[in-house]
């Protein structure tokens, strides 16, 4: 039987490199301020869907997370799936003190939240619940809302400390048939 507090005992950067092993989607979780009307995302590699009956989604987000209280204070939000060709949005939403809606163009979805252009599906949610866990809060959204904005897309996806995407083998097929 394992020590269940043996994983305490791993050091932070070696559980990162093992753990960075599993590929996670890019995300960019936005809303709208309520104090300013200004938009507000961050960057998030958890996503997950939850439940189908009732319609729920989830993400972790860190503790520090400037922009969480914002999330929660509005009651609502969207995941943006990012595109493969869209790291430098990625970048510009995880970055500190600047307008991370700067040059990215963006439409209010019925519920108020931000649907970033050129995002391979998004899904509009309110809030269902959140949990303190460890160092991060799991947000629970029941689905308000949801498309594929692109089916011929791939995601932007996070792996080993790194960005790249997925293609299927359908699309390898085809791009070794046509040289590319």
């Amino acid at each position: 039987m394992t020590d269940p507090t043996a994983a305490a005992a791993f050091e932070s950067r070696y559980l990162r490199d093992v753990l960075g092993n599993f590929p996670t989607s890019v995300v960019a979780v936005t809303t709208i301020d309520d104090d300013d009307g200004a938009p507000v995302g961050m960057v998030v590699g958890s996503f997950t869907s939850v439940s189908l009956d009732p319609p729920l989604v989830s993400f972790l987000v860190d503790r520090s997370s400037s922009t969480l209280p914002k999330v929660l204070q509005a009651g609502r939000f969207c995941a943006n799936a990012l595109a493969a060709d869209q790291e430098w949005l990625c970048r510009q939403m995880a970055r500190k003190g600047v307008d991370r809606f700067d040059g990215v163009a963006w439409t209010r979805s019925d519920h108020d939240n931000p649907i970033l252009g050129g995002v391979v599906a998004w899904v509009d949610c309110t809030i269902e619940k959140t949990v303190e866990l460890g160092d991060h809060f799991l947000v629970v959204g029941r689905i308000g809302d949801l498309t594929v904005e692109s089916s011929v897309k791939g995601p932007l996806l996070f792996f080993r400390g790194g960005y790249g995407d997925y293609r299927s083998t359908a699309q390898l097929l085809l791009d070794s048939h046509l040289g590319r």
